[in-house]
């Protein structure tokens, strides 16, 4: 913060008082009279106290009055994970805005989309909600020094494969790649899609996939109960449901609220084990046998369709 008021000003660059709702408001204001404001929320569990601005006012705007005003403006909020940091300062709330119509939502994965996304989102003309993860920040990677926009609603394909699709998004991008390569040891072709923004996502893209596979594991940051991986899961099954070979397999976070402990997050967080053990279960599985069971313990929670 204190090198952006550096180079640009405190009348470009103003750190607020510590009151979500108010700077929020403040932001989609700024974004109704013409500014392309963005807002940082270095905690998204305090953005919570934000929901009026963002939900009943930016994402409606631009409905209610035809399309005849905007509301260009960003907002950041950064997941918090691990630390023994807890409940209140640890959740990833994605899904509560996928659901909510007139908002985009973004969770780059890369050092190239960081930055690409970011700039796609000021431009944008909509309310995107611009999710960052802090374990990304040790990330590297090359980045074009000019600038330039990643297209919202286009998956990546990280990795190529035939035996199985592994979908995520943000941090558990990186973490699925790693899967993938524990895969091909034991001869299992894996192929590694980064959704790069969730609403929309690349519904063509993930189909395509599947129905060439056959198996599908959605690896999700956030609890699995209503998230970004039912979405996934129940989308796919309506479009591709014949190409299924096995049930659909998703691995989250367990629904219950973060722990404070070290070795309570150890048990807590998914990792590329967790990913390795559900891309097994889905190579594994067959349509009688709905519920088998992983054959270790592994961090996060797999969830079987």
């Amino acid at each position: 913060m204190t090198d952006l008021e550096k180079e640009f000003g405190r009348e470009r660059v103003i750190d607020s008082p510590v009151s979500e709702n108010a700077t929020t408001g403040v932001a989609v204001g700024a974004a109704l009279a013409g500014m392309r404001p963005i807002v940082v929320h270095p905690r998204m569990d305090f953005m919570v106290l934000a929901m009026d601005p963002i939900i009943n006012q930016a994402a409606n705007w631009s409905h209610i009055f035809g399309g005849q005003c905007g509301v260009p403006v960003v907002i950041r909020p950064i997941i918090n994970r691990g630390g023994e940091q807890g409940a209140q300062h640890s959740q990833a709330l994605q899904a509560f805005f996928l659901h909510v119509p007139g908002i985009k939502v973004v969770m780059p994965a890369t050092p190239e989309d960081a930055k690409g996304m970011l700039i796609a989102a000021v431009y944008d003309g909509n309310p995107v909600m611009y999710i960052e993860d802090r374990w990304l920040y040790d990330e590297v990677g090359p980045v074009a020094e000019e600038s330039f926009r990643t297209p919202f609603g286009e998956a990546a394909v990280r990795r190529v494969g035939h035996d199985v699709t592994l979908v995520a998004s943000s941090y558990m991008v990186p973490l699925s790649l790693k899967a993938a390569e524990l895969l091909e040891e034991e001869g299992v072709s894996a192929e590694v899609i980064d959704l790069r923004t969730i609403k929309p996502w690349d519904k063509h893209t993930v189909c395509d996939s599947v129905a060439k596979t056959g198996r599908l594991v959605v690896a999700d940051g956030a609890w699995a109960t209503g998230g970004v991986s039912s979405e996934i899961v129940a989308s796919v099954a309506t479009r591709v449901f014949d190409k299924l070979r096995t049930p659909p397999v998703r691995v989250c976070l367990p629904d219950a609220p973060a722990p404070s402990s070290s070795r309570l997050e150890q048990a807590y967080y998914p990792t590329a084990n967790t990913i390795l053990v559900a891309a097994r279960a889905a190579m594994e599985s067959g349509r009688s046998d709905r519920n088998p069971q992983p054959s270790v313990q592994v961090p996060g929670q797999i969830v079987l369709c």
